[in-house]
C-alpha cells in the first residue's frame, strides 16, 4: 500500500505529541506531514497539503471540529475523529463512516483504525457524501435515532431501521433487503453495519449475512441451521454463530 499523508489536529500539546509518536512507531503506512493546535492553522495547512486523512479532536477551544469541517467546505481527505462525544454525535460518526479513536488512543486501536482507512478509501471514496451525511445527522440530532443515512448515487437516503429485514455482503458491497420488498445496493462493509446496528437487534448469523432478529418467521435445525425470515427467504448460519444465535432467541 502507498504511503498515507496525515495532519494532526489536537488544541492539547500532549496529546498531539502522543498520537505523533503512535502513528510514527506503530503505524509505517502513515507520514506524518503536520501537526498544529490552531484549527485556523490546519484549515490552511489542509488546501495546501491536501492530506489523505485528517486526525481531529472535536472539542477544541475558539473552533470545535465539526466547525472546522464547515469551514473547509468542500474536502478529499478522510476525517479519523480523536475525542470521546455526546453519543448521539459518536452515531452520526458511525452512521457516516467515519473513524472515530477514545481518548487515551490506544495503539491497538489506532492500527485496526488505519487498516480499516487503507481497505476503505479502496472501495468508496465519497468523503463529500460523508462529510453532509455527517451534518445532518447532528442537525437532526435525537429526531434521527431508529434511522442510517446512507449516501447514493442521487444524495443521502435516510433509512428506517424497522424497515430493514436483512443485509447480505457481497465482496465491497452490501445489499440491503427491506418489508416491502426494495432492496439497495451500497458501498459499504457488513462490518460497518454489524456495529452499527447491534443496539437494534440485528445479528450477524454468517459472514455475509446480518439479520433483524424481529423478522426470524422460523428456525430450522441442521448442521448450522438456518432461518426463514419473514418475507420467506432462507439464511444459513455458520457454526460457529449458532450456539450464541439459539441465546439469543430464546431470551
Amino acid at each position: 500500500m502507498n504511503t498515507l499523508s496525515a495532519i494532526l489536529i489536537d488544541d492539547e500539546l500532549s496529546s498531539l505529541q502522543n498520537l505523533h509518536q503512535k502513528l510514527t512507531e506503530f503505524c509505517p503506512d502513515i507520514s506524518v506531514v503536520a501537526t498544529t493546535q490552531k484549527p485556523e492553522e490546519a484549515i490552511s495547512l489542509i488546501l495546501r497539503l491536501q492530506p489523505d486523512v485528517i486526525f481531529l479532536d472535536i472539542e477544541m477551544p475558539r473552533m470545535s471540529g465539526f466547525r472546522l469541517l464547515e469551514e473547509l467546505g468542500s474536502l478529499e481527505s478522510e476525517i479519523i475523529f480523536t475525542t470521546a462525544y455526546q453519543h448521539y454525535a459518536i452515531d452520526a460518526i458511525r452512521i457516516s463512516a467515519f473513524d472515530y479513536l477514545t481518548k487515551p488512543i490506544g495503539i491497538a486501536d489506532l492500527q485496526k483504525s488505519v487498516d480499516r482507512l487503507a481497505k476503505f478509501r479502496n472501495i468508496n471514496h465519497q468523503t463529500k457524501d460523508r462529510l453532509e451525511i455527517l451534518r445532518h445527522s447532528l442537525q437532526e440530532g435525537k429526531s434521527q435515532e431508529g434511522k442510517i443515512a446512507i449516501a447514493t448515487h442521487e444524495g443521502i437516503d435516510f433509512l428506517e431501521v424497522k424497515n430493514i429485514i436483512r443485509i447480505e455482503s457481497d465482496s465491497n458491497y452490501c445489499k440491503i433487503f427491506f418489508l416491502e420488498g426494495k432492496s439497495l445496493l451500497v458501498t459499504k462493509l457488513l462490518k460497518d453495519f454489524e456495529e452499527l446496528l447491534l443496539p437494534y437487534r440485528f445479528f450477524r448469523i454468517h459472514h455475509s449475512h446480518l439479520i433483524n432478529l424481529n423478522y426470524i418467521k422460523k428456525y430450522i435445525r441442521g448442521d448450522g441451521g438456518q432461518v426463514m425470515m419473514i418475507n420467506d427467504e432462507k439464511i444459513d448460519i455458520s457454526r460457529r454463530k449458532k450456539e450464541e444465535f439459539l441465546k439469543l432467541i430464546s431470551t
